[in-house]
């Protein structure tokens, strides 16, 4: 049987994960040269850094509030992009969060961003977009609620705020609001059965008739974790049952189009949420086999919802999620094929922009191999990970354009490096993974310091 324990090792885990290193010496400086015998190139040919000095744009600050002036370098890089995926190195550490609630900012009041998507449940989501645009519910008690199990990592001060931000912006501009969608399929929320049922008792009672009887047993009426706890109690058969009942309750649903097609859509979508987790769950996790087609539909499935929720409602897109979800190419073929940044760039082309996060060292949280939370230090990098050159870059925190860096740097740019992927369970299931940079991302956001976020429960 599947265990919480074995549960946290795939879900929201990154795609490979690093050990915290032992404080290293710094590597020897290059040769001096003199004004007269070194140009910019010869200099950025010798040092990867040096050349990467010359295109980064330094970040005033990590934190939210304030001038964002100098985030115009990175709206020059985002261009006509509709959706930014924005990575982070760790899922819970202060400065990932407050730097996103910052990006977010900029990209709403600068560049016309209306959408803030997260690496939740699609039923959180429409609680927490319900929330920021008409008012609906008590934020701690959604917050508290929706964020349990593999995402209680969100249940921290950092993203309150961003979502307080979010809600004061609409109170001030209620024709044009800020939304929130959850675009992972980790758990279907009760609001998605009742949803799904008063669309089909509006249509027919035929209709709702058959949509009672495929969801008999299902809505949840206990807490989003028990209920996953006692979902995975069930044997696989049982697993795989449910999951072919959702599925018939979508295409029912595709066959019904009502008198409103706007409200059939949404149905069908709510519905698919459904079916997106119980299919999920009816793969066999206690086989090592069967983690890579696991996480394939789980990442197709993550940048299905982007790509549905951009054509339904005409939003450009900020997301939130792991490095490993963002990127343009799998940080780890054998078990997770390919990935989010993937198929939205399949499907939007340079419409997507995808940006990494990378740290030098700091604090963490994340759940220890017992499935407790702990907090962790990563040490500073050492010599020959990404990081140890990234942090070289004379601005303390900088974001930079890979698809233009200097030639120099993008030699090195190119070439496999070991970074930090860290994520819900620590240390993680892989080794730590070697990235080409230019062939993961196109922009990146170094940080020279992280610190843990400050968890509400």
């Amino acid at each position: 049987m599947i265990t919480r324990k074995s549960l946290l090792a795939a879900l929201l885990v990154p795609l490979g994960a690093t050990l915290a290193v032992a404080p290293a010496a710094s590597a020897a400086a290059p040769p001096a040269a003199s004004a007269a015998s070194a140009s910019p190139d010869a200099v950025a040919f010798r040092s990867p850094e040096a050349a990467l000095d010359r295109v980064a744009h330094p970040l005033r600050t990590t934190e939210p509030r304030g001038n964002v002036a100098d985030l115009r370098p990175f709206g020059t890089m985002v261009g006509d992009a509709t959706v930014v995926g924005v990575g982070e190195a760790t899922h819970s550490s202060h400065e990932f969060v407050t730097l996103k609630h910052r990006m977010l900012r900029y990209l709403v009041e600068e560049k016309g961003f209306r959408t803030f998507a997260l690496e939740a449940a699609w039923s959180s989501g429409l609680r927490i977009d319900a929330y920021l645009t008409r008012g609906e519910g008590d934020l701690k008690q959604i917050m508290d609620e929706e964020f349990q199990g593999t995402y209680r990592w969100w249940n921290n001060a950092e993203y309150r705020d961003l979502l307080q931000w979010a809600r004061s912006y609409n109170i001030q501009h209620p024709g044009d609001p800020v939304r929130f969608v959850g675009d992972d399929n980790g758990f279907a929320g009760p609001q998605l059965y009742d949803k799904v049922n008063t669309f089909a008792a509006a249509s027919s009672p035929e209709l709702a008739a058959q949509i009672t009887e495929l969801y008999q047993g299902l809505r949840p009426t206990i807490s989003a974790e028990t209920y996953v706890d006692d979902y995975f109690a069930k044997p696989l058969a049982e697993r795989k049952a449910i999951a072919e009942r959702t599925g018939r309750a979508v295409d029912l649903l595709k066959q019904h189009p009502g008198a409103d097609p706007d409200a059939h859509a949404w149905a069908v979508q709510h519905a698919s949420a459904i079916h997106q987790m119980t299919t999920l769950y009816a793969f066999d996790w206690d086989d090592p086999r069967n983690i890579p087609g696991a996480m394939l539909y789980r990442d197709r499935v993550m940048a299905d919802n982007i790509a549905w929720w951009q054509q339904r409602t005409g939003s450009k897109i900020m997301i939130s999620a792991h490095n490993s979800h963002t990127a343009l190419k799998t940080y780890a073929p054998a078990s997770h094929p390919r990935v989010q940044g993937e198929f939205l760039r399949e499907q939007l082309g340079t419409g997507y922009l995808s940006v990494g996060l990378t740290f030098n060292q700091g604090t963490f949280n994340a759940f220890n191999h017992d499935g407790a939370p702990q907090r962790f230090t990563a040490a500073p990098a050492a010599p020959g990970t990404a990081e140890h050159t990234l942090d070289k870059v004379r601005h303390r925190d900088y974001v930079v354009d890979l698809r233009t860096a200097p030639t120099a740097a993008r030699a090195w740019l190119a070439e496999p490096h070991t970074i930090k992927n860290i994520g819900a369970t620590y240390p993680g299931i892989a080794d730590a993974p070697q990235i080409r940079l230019t062939q993961t991302h196109d922009v990146l956001i170094h940080l020279h310091q992280v610190q843990a976020a400050h968890m509400l429960n």
